[in-house]
């Protein structure tokens, strides 16, 4: 068979079923054998590049199975990169399968030769070119193998011309092992002995969820860790739908627009214990004034992240499915009721201050807050969340409500903007029977609103796009008030009618400018199995409170008037 063909059993024999991407001179062979496969791939044709990352994002987060793109070279190529380096930010598995000019032209600057093993190997776990027909099954099975296994991430797979058009005996492979290539470390049973000794003597423990805990599946494993000896738990951005939103251990999240308590408890606490999270600069502020009073437990898959950012006492290196068990038998049975109540202050503080004002305001513009609620309400907390980044994403992580495990999907380490449409859709199709809730800004809506076109294709998939419009790039406008003299520099914005360009794609909307109107607009909408667009226009210089300086410490928190 030709080597195309190769590709596409070599797919089919890892178990994918859905393919994202975009085709091109570079990459027709594939495309071209693909057509005798329409009836084993869900073939998802995007608008552009890197809208068929970012679908593959959405799809990988909520099956926790790789998702693949595959696109031309040159250009469209390129176009892959901010999805996959948003990936690997966020421990996405993600396969890319870009063409190539045959091995002949390499380094000739062909027509759409791009360097892409080069490009890609700063953001990649791997990134390699198929040369030659012969290995195809071994690049495609290891490529999988890396992608899925330890800390999940993107990789690349570029595939010359010749490869995918000359012929080849293919039998497919499959990939345990890679010599030097350790995904999942040994456990250390004494640390564990150790790290549970710790815990038995603490007082006043508190654990920080990370996505890691999600990636590993391990969300029970996390409630009887936490249940035994009585911990407190907050949560980083992607680690949020870890444990249901009403758990009475769930203490809110971490980090620059977190909960008060929990970041006021960091600095109080005489254990922090970190599970399946990396310490990045949003959750910690100043690392300088970050838990210096706490011993420190670290759980990880990857030994690259202990002591990266925060110096861990005691590391426990391993897949947190297995080394929270572990340790969990070695915990005695605790009570930490007077610990667990002192949040409560904090609680209240921040319910007077902020969310009152924002869930139930009496009067004036609308508040993105009271939206995210309302529509967390309608689907009794059980819908995906997807957003894109700015102020409706801290305003939908902060105030969307689950029951549900992988019910999160956003952009946390990258902040990618334009990431919501194409993540959304990707969520949709790799979880058909849940609903999938869009929540995303003015501006993000139109950097990827081509995919609006993917929608219509895939015979308008049943995404639920909110978009709380406030004609501003809000989170860099909330900068510039706070920190800039209100310079508000090329940050308001002059938008189009969203529902006319609604109405071009065939998806149904509505548009909503008062609050008597907001009820029975989301009710339409998750009335309607079809794709809905609904837009609310909302207070147009709303700020995110709480809200943690850039750079200070994380006790360090605005709450606004």
């Amino acid at each position: 068979m030709t080597g195309a063909k190769a590709l596409m059993e070599a797919l089919l024999h890892e178990g994918v079923d859905t393919i994202f991407g975009y085709p091109g001179g570079a990459i027709t062979p594939v495309f071209d054998a693909m057509y005798d496969y329409m009836d084993k791939f869900h073939y998802v044709l995007t608008r552009h590049e890197q809208g068929a990352t970012h679908a593959a994002q959405g799809y990988a987060r909520v099956t926790g199975r790789p998702g693949v793109c595959i696109v031309t070279s040159g250009p469209g190529a390129t176009n892959t990169i901010t999805g996959i380096g948003d990936a690997l930010m966020d421990s996405t598995p993600l396969v890319v399968i870009t063409g190539q000019v045959g091995k002949t032209l390499l380094g000739t600057d062909a027509f759409q030769e791009i360097d892409m093993v080069s490009i890609t190997q700063p953001i990649t776990k791997w990134s390699y070119q198929i040369r030659d027909e012969q290995e195809i099954a071994w690049a495609v099975a290891r490529a999988f193998y890396i992608a899925s296994s330890g800390r999940p991430g993107p990789v690349e797979l570029d595939f010359a011309k010749n490869a995918q058009i000359a012929e080849v005996d293919f039998k497919s492979e499959k990939c345990h092992f890679i010599r030097s290539y350790f995904p999942v470390p040994e456990i250390d049973e004494s640390i564990l002995q150790d790290a549970a000794a710790l815990i038995n003597c603490s007082k006043r423990p508190l654990a920080l969820v990370g996505h890691g805990v999600t990636i590993g599946q391990a969300e029970e494993e996390l409630k009887a860790f936490l249940e035994k000896a009585d911990i407190p738990a907050a949560w980083t951005m992607l680690g949020e739908s870890a444990m249901p939103s009403d758990y009475r251990l769930n203490k809110g999240m971490l980090g620059m627009h977190g909960n008060v308590g929990p970041n006021i408890k960091t600095n109080e606490c005489d254990l922090l214990i970190a599970i399946g999270m990396r310490f990045d600069d949003r959750v910690t502020g100043d690392l300088d004034a970050y838990a210096r009073q706490a011993k420190v437990i670290h759980f990880d898959i990857d030994p690259s992240e202990i002591d990266k950012n925060v110096k861990t006492d005691i590391a426990i290196l391993g897949d947190v499915k297995k080394t929270l068990p572990q340790i969990t038998q070695l915990l005695h049975e605790a009570k930490h009721t007077e610990w667990i109540d002192s949040f409560t202050e904090y609680e209240e503080r921040e319910k007077n201050n902020v969310i009152q004002q924002d869930l139930h305001p009496t009067d004036g513009p609308i508040k993105m807050g009271e939206v995210v609620r309302k529509v967390s309400d309608a689907t009794k907390e059980e819908a995906i969340l997807v957003t894109d980044v700015g102020q409706n994403q801290m305003s939908a992580i902060r105030y969307f409500r689950f029951k549900n495990k992988r019910s999160v999907v956003t952009s946390g380490g990258a902040g990618t903007m334009g990431f919501g449409i194409p993540a959304a859709i990707g969520a949709k199709i790799g979880a058909p029977d849940r609903t999938v809730c869009l929540f995303c800004g003015d501006g993000g809506f139109q950097m990827t609103v081509q995919e609006l076109g993917t929608i219509l294709q895939e015979d308008q998939l049943g995404v639920k796009i909110i978009l709380l419009n406030n004609n501003y790039l809000g989170m860099v406008r909330q900068w510039q008030e706070l920190f800039f003299g209100q310079r508000y520099s090329s940050t308001p914005m002059a938008n189009p009618d969203f529902c006319q360009i609604a109405q071009a794609y065939g998806i149904r909307s509505a548009h909503v400018g008062r609050r008597e109107e907001l009820d029975a607009a989301i009710a339409d909408m998750l009335s309607d199995d079809k794709a809905f667009l609904l837009v609310v226009e909302c207070e147009e210089k709303g700020m995110i409170y709480p809200m943690t300086p850039a750079g200070k410490a994380v006790t360090n928190i605005l709450l606004g008037d």
